[in-house]
């Protein structure tokens, strides 16, 4: 078991299967460094591979209230806040990563489409230890937080998707409000 491991996303609104993720890198470190990918505009860069990622509409919620969603959901699941590490971790900017993670850890991936097969070898050339946790075909990534943030916009049910934690914390901060209001105008 590796003492550091790392995963990264935007998680912009996490959800069930972010968890997945969350724990099936954790049972593999004894300390999970858990990446906030797109954390500020200035950290933030388009990549071909990418898609929208990168667009302000797709990016409602800010570094701080995501970090909150998470440290919430994880305690939530019993895990004790020295287990775990947030971070900002501004994913297109390589030149970058020694200034917020372990570049010792295991950086573990899951992929499901052309954006992690570009993170893989984004990462293996910068002679990063990487570990697939998964690779699936897009048909079954599952729950995506574009998909929940439709629900919010719409006003459909949407706590299905999320932890418990999450739900409330959305609410208690008023997070569900600005979700609605940065909505994609298309």
């Amino acid at each position: 078991m590796d003492t550091y491991g790392v995963v990264h996303g935007r998680f912009q609104i996490l959800h069930s299967d972010h968890l997945k993720y969350l724990i099936a890198a954790k049972k593999r470190c004894r300390h999970l460094i858990i990446g906030i990918t797109n954390p500020d505009p200035t950290l933030t860069r388009p990549d071909p591979a990418g898609g929208r990622r990168s667009d302000p509409a797709e990016n409602p919620l800010t570094y701080y209230e995501r970090s909150l969603l998470i440290r919430e959901a994880l305690i939530e699941l019993g895990w004790k806040l020295e287990d775990f590490s947030l971070v900002p971790f501004p994913v297109n900017f390589p030149e970058l990563y020694h200034y917020y993670l372990p570049l010792d850890a295991t950086f573990f991936l899951t992929i499901y489409d052309q954006w992690g097969e570009a993170k893989l070898t984004m990462f293996q050339s910068l002679g990063l230890k990487v570990e697939i946790l998964w690779r699936k075909p897009l048909s079954e990534k599952g729950i995506t937080g574009k998909h929940i943030r439709e629900h919010i916009i719409r006003n459909e049910p949407w706590d299905h998707l999320v932890p418990p934690a999450v739900a409330r914390t959305l609410r208690a901060h008023n997070l569900l409000e600005k979700i609605r209001e940065k909505k994609d105008p298309r």
